[in-house]
């Protein structure tokens, strides 16, 4: 079996997270990671808080909190929340551990050996009402590009396009909102990544197996006005990795730290030395260095479009620009926007569903489906309540719930818990048997693929299957004249049970157990549906489960639309 090394973009520590954050790395990730292991593949997937920066910062002092206090609560809320929604992190980290300390200056120290680094005398924005500069997120105006008016200054949410503080129109203090801005002479610390731009050209060329959405992106930032341009990788900031040159202090660069974009991605290669130390597992080396063993590992990347150009070509040159043996990624996953409700989710205007209010009002499995089987993979996708209430009522409570829920009851009623004996195969069972291993191809091969609406849509349809047998083979009425085929026939039913808590389980994985808990059993993967079918022999004893999903109503759907359209403190 193969070894798949699997990261979600690492989430901002400032505040809970709306579910289109979720369904835009971590919940794919998590799926995928099921499925892999559910296959029989040996996984590594690996998360983490993103903690440096000015988010971090100002998160913190809107909270009145030390900033190292208040990302470690934070830490632990995103850890819960990513609990709850099921998600099968092998670690979740922290951006701010010692070992992304130690490994980010051990990477900047690497490239300034190389000679891709440089040190830039430049100006920036300083505002004299707050006695500071105003790096990033501290100051915020009108993008150049777009016109968008709450573009920051790294980069514009609503074109994607980077951005340094001087560019702005019109910015402003987002501290204190204050407009008295000058100009200052500061020095930083540049990665040279324009002599990497062919390399990672003809590296993004190579990929043509990626998503559209992936290479397009790259493209674009590499061929768009001057091409791939060097980039600042320090701040004037007090919450941060010290900038030292390995282990030595880098001399002029006293009392600033790495920028939050250098940082952050190393953290996937430091969250897995976290793993080790914290006693879950060993040899990290072996899953990111080539000379180490991880020439056979398929390393997958899943993230937003607004995540692309760092994880497509400033990661990939911190990585190639040290000329050490790290393993790159393989395959980038990237996603559009989920939108709420005719606009956007807002974090700052509380508009849309958070993930910690999601799990108040229902269980996890009701919005990994829902996520799932919408993601916005070729373009935006919405989110609205209808659409919502509609396929949880008629997929997960009237698809796949009712057949659970009428074959078990019916054996209980006519045969008792335990699954009986008699009849024989007949046309319908063989039909059965032949949709369903076609349709098992076409799931794992959307799987495979990371195909995920089509995977989606492919095992409803297996349930689908289920539910279309059940009603043609009627056994309710087939017992009246044939107790041993209707037997049979319940038999078939409680084994698809079974095969659809083995199926399920990356996308519902509390149903999934549910359901084969109930049938007093666990199973590997299939791979001879007719053989699965006939898995719980007759005499096996099994429990009548709870429904699995109950129906969204009406004034839920009204009242629910109602509470997340406004403010969120």
């Amino acid at each position: 079996m193969a070894r798949h090394l699997i990261t979600s973009a690492i989430p901002y520590i400032n505040g809970i997270k709306h579910l289109g954050n979720l369904v835009g790395s971590q919940l794919p990730a998590d799926l995928y990671a099921r499925y892999l292991r559910g296959r029989g593949h040996d996984v590594l997937f690996l998360c983490a808080t993103d903690e440096h920066g000015t988010p971090a910062e100002l998160a913190a002092a809107k909270a009145g909190k030390p900033v190292a206090d208040y990302c470690a609560e934070m830490h632990a809320i995103q850890a819960d929340i990513a609990k709850g929604f099921g998600l099968s992190f092998d670690h979740f980290g922290r951006s701010s551990s010692p070992q992304n300390h130690k490994l980010t200056q051990a990477f900047a120290g690497r490239l300034n050996e190389v000679g891709l680094i440089r040190e830039v005398t430049e100006e920036q924005v300083y505002s004299i009402t707050d006695g500071r500069f105003l790096p990033d997120r501290y100051i915020e105006g009108t993008c150049p590009n777009c016109g968008f008016d709450s573009a920051r200054g790294d980069q514009c949410d609503n074109c994607t396009k980077q951005l340094d503080p001087t560019d702005l129109i019109e910015p402003h203090s987002t501290i204190s909102g204050a407009t008295d801005l000058e100009v200052r002479t500061t020095k930083h610390l540049y990665l040279r990544q324009s002599e990497l731009k062919d390399d990672l050209a003809a590296w993004i060329d190579s990929k043509t197996d990626w998503p559209i959405l992936t290479t397009s992106i790259a493209k674009k930032w590499l061929t768009d006005g001057d091409g791939l341009q060097d980039r600042g990788i320090t701040r004037d900031l007090d919450w941060g990795i010290p900038v030292k040159d390995g282990e030595k202090d880098w001399p002029g660069m006293e009392g600033k730290v790495f920028y939050v974009w250098f940082d952050a991605p190393i953290e996937y290669i430091a969250c897995a030395q976290e793993w080790v130390d914290a006693g879950k597992g060993s040899d990290w080396e072996s899953w990111w260095r080539t000379d180490k063993g991880a020439d056979d590992v398929r390393y997958t990347q899943f993230m937003g479009k607004d995540n692309v150009p760092f994880h497509t070509l400033s990661f990939p040159a911190t990585i190639k620009g040290t000329q050490e043996p790290w393993k790159l990624v393989d395959y980038i996953k990237s996603f559009n926007y989920l939108n709420y409700d005719g606009g956007q989710f807002s974090t700052s205007r509380g508009r849309g569903v958070f993930q910690d209010q999601a799990l108040e009002i229902l269980p996890a499995d009701y919005w990994r489906w829902w996520l799932l089987s919408h993601i916005p993979e070729s373009s935006d996708a919405e989110f609205t309540w209808e659409n919502f209430q509609t396929d949880v009522n008629k997929d997960l409570a009237d698809v796949l719930g009712n057949f659970v829920s009428r074959i078990t009851k019916f054996c209980r009623s006519k045969f008792g818990e335990t699954v009986p004996d008699g009849g024989t195969y007949g046309e319908q069972e063989n039909a059965l048997i032949a949709d369903l291993t076609m349709r098992l191809k076409a799931y794992e091969s959307h799987m495979d693929a990371i195909e995920i609406r089509k995977a989606a849509a492919e095992l409803r349809a297996i349930w689908v299957a289920g539910n279309e047998y059940l009603q043609a083979a009627a056994p309710w009425s087939t017992i009246k004249t044939d107790e041993a085929q209707a037997a049979m026939q319940v038999r078939v039913g409680l084994n698809l049970i079974r095969l659809y808590g083995i199926l399920s389980a990356p996308f519902i994985p509390t149903a999934s157990k549910t359901m084969l808990d109930a049938m007093n059993t666990s199973g590997d993967w299939p791979s001879d549906i007719g053989a699965e079918l006939a898995a719980l022999p007759a005499g096996h004893a099994f429990s009548v489960p709870e429904n699995l999903f109950r129906k969204i109503t009406d004034d839920e759907r009204a009242e629910w639309a109602e509470r997340f359209a406004g403010q969120r403190d």
